[in-house]
């Protein structure tokens, strides 16, 4: 994640609608492995309050993103 004082100077978008999809600028996504879990995640439609429903394997392909541990051991 990043630094919230970061996210609007990096991507040009406010803080809660940074969607990792149709971006000006691409950037680096990375998917913690545990969304492979389920068959549907949410993810920021570009607006805050506003998400879209998708495998976790079509955000994968359509970012070009990779699967990683990324979350704390609970």
């Amino acid at each position: 994640m990043a630094v919230p004082s970061d996210v609007e100077r990096v991507t040009g978008y406010v803080l809660g609608g940074v969607s990792p999809l149709g971006q000006k600028k691409r950037l680096k996504t990375v998917i913690d492995t545990s969304a492979q879990n389920f068959p549907t995640i949410y993810v920021s439609a570009g607006r805050r309050g506003l998400q879209i429903e998708l495998s976790p394997q079509d955000l994968k392909k359509l970012t070009g993103a990779l699967f990683a541990e990324i979350s704390a051991a609970a």
